[in-house]
């Protein structure tokens, strides 16, 4: 009896854990495995780029947890430089491109995952394609950008937006000794928090001498007389570049499966079901950043970016594929991120989130230390907390702080997940000694100021 026939489009967190897992389950005899990289390399940390860019990563190949040989040495078929550039879905093949020598071929599939990952929004504005403008998602983008930072003349960089991808690349620039100056169209730094916590973003951006303009839109790059990028436009005033990164944010790379009516949610990613497989085709997955998942406080779909989900969604279409069997039941909006010693967290909804699927809310925001407050290196934290009116119910929680603030949006990570209410949580066993935490944790604080605002407001 001949093999099964896997093929995977996508060599990175997705694509390979779930080559991965499906090989651990089966063997070559059983299911033979075929993966399509149009790159330079595969299993690596995108999330690690912005680090390697400052320097904190020495190392690129630090950022790589597979080489293609060891995939390869697990008998997986790993095609790099391949880019897939059609899926017939009735004939059950696909059709690859060698990058390198212009060839191509098509190759039959009796089970299918589609791990194409995101793209860098690029606007369609003029001189977006210029040389020295770069979106960073990949390695290869990565060590372009490298590239130019070595070439460039001068040291004036400009970043376009202020999400998690823009904060990190101006602290990298910043490292990398630039003078940097951050766009962004939002009200405050850092949108997937709520304004008040993004300003102390932007305090702290302020603080390191990174120059942050909000309420800005980008009108055009313009070019120098070589082509290169010279300055970056708005309509109020014209900002010298020597290089430009963007960070506006990335999108769900779903070419290939548009071009085929596979099913695209309302965020542009993929939908599939618990099992990850996509909706309406039963042996074809999908995972990573290529994905909408639901959001369980929400209780709707939304594209999110992170390794995280991506090797999660990997292990449970491998499990799937190779005869087991997983579900991915969805996530909370958790996300950590740093601008130099300033750590940055949020989990669950916003306020214009929860305005959005119509609940009714309250919050509370606390000032606290991550020690108590007599242990030396005690260091200031801000947590806001949002609870749904009458229930009490947890809706989300944002922490701005230092030493530590940003994990500990795990403790209400874990309490949304669980549905608790704020009450509830203010009775949570965490951990306590004074190098690690006052005797009311911050979040727990919180928590017990937001059943305050909730009694107040005669709904608890």
């Amino acid at each position: 009896m001949a093999a099964e026939r896997l093929v995977v489009i996508g060599g990175d967190a997705a694509g390979m854990s779930a080559a991965s897992q499906a090989r651990r389950l089966k063997g070559p005899d059983e299911l033979s495995i075929t993966a399509f990289e149009r790159g330079h390399f595969t299993s690596y940390s995108a999330c690690g780029i912005p680090y390697w860019v400052g320097g904190d990563v020495e190392q690129r190949d630090d950022l790589i947890a597979r080489t293609p040989e060891e995939h390869r040495a697990r008998a997986i078929d790993l095609r790099m430089r391949t880019e897939v550039t059609e899926i017939d879905v009735a004939g059950q093949r696909v059709r690859a491109l060698d990058r390198d020598s212009g060839e191509t071929s098509w190759t039959g599939f009796d089970k299918l995952v589609i791990a194409t990952g995101a793209r860098p929004v690029r606007p369609a504005l003029p001189g977006m394609d210029a040389a020295g403008v770069h979106g960073v998602q990949t390695l290869d983008d990565g060590q372009a950008l490298l590239d130019t930072l070595d070439r460039a003349t001068g040291r004036r960089a400009v970043v376009v937006g202020a999400g998690y991808i823009g904060v990190e690349m101006a602290e990298a620039m910043l490292k990398r000794g630039f003078e940097v100056t951050v766009l962004n169209r939002g009200e405050q730094p850092m949108a997937t928090l709520d304004p008040d916590m993004g300003r102390l973003v932007h305090d702290a951006m302020d603080g390191l001498g990174i120059t942050t303009v909000n309420g800005t839109a980008v009108t055009a790059i313009r070019t120098g007389a070589d082509g290169r990028v010279a300055a970056v436009e708005t309509a109020d005033a014209s900002y010298p570049a020597d290089v430009v990164v963007l960070g506006i944010g990335v999108e769900p790379e779903t070419t290939l499966a548009r071009a085929v009516g596979l099913p695209v949610g309302p965020h542009g990613g993929l939908l599939t079901d618990l099992s990850m497989r996509v909706v309406g085709h039963d042996n074809i997955w999908a995972g990573g950043d290529c994905v909408e998942v639901l959001d369980l406080v929400a209780g709707r779909t939304r594209h999110i970016a992170l390794g995280t989900h991506a090797n999660k969604h990997g292990q449970i279409i491998g499990s799937n594929v190779g005869g087991g069997y997983g579900t991915f039941p969805g996530v909370v909006g958790t996300a950590v991120s740093k601008v130099c010693d300033l750590e940055i967290a949020r989990t669950g909804l916003r306020e214009k989130d929860a305005r959005a699927v119509g609940l009714r809310f309250v919050t509370a925001t606390i000032e606290s230390t991550g020690r108590a407050g007599y242990y030396p290196g005690a260091q200031p934290m801000t947590v806001k907390m949002l609870a749904e009116y009458r229930t009490g119910r947890l809706l989300g929680v944002q922490i701005v702080g230092r030493d530590g603030a940003a994990k500990r949006v795990d403790v209400a990570a874990v309490a949304l997940t669980a549905g608790m209410t704020v009450e509830q949580m203010t009775a949570l066993d965490l951990g306590y000694a004074p190098p690690f935490s006052p005797v009311w944790d911050p979040v727990l604080v919180a928590a017990r100021k937001t059943v305050t605002v909730l009694r107040r407001a005669g709904t608890a």
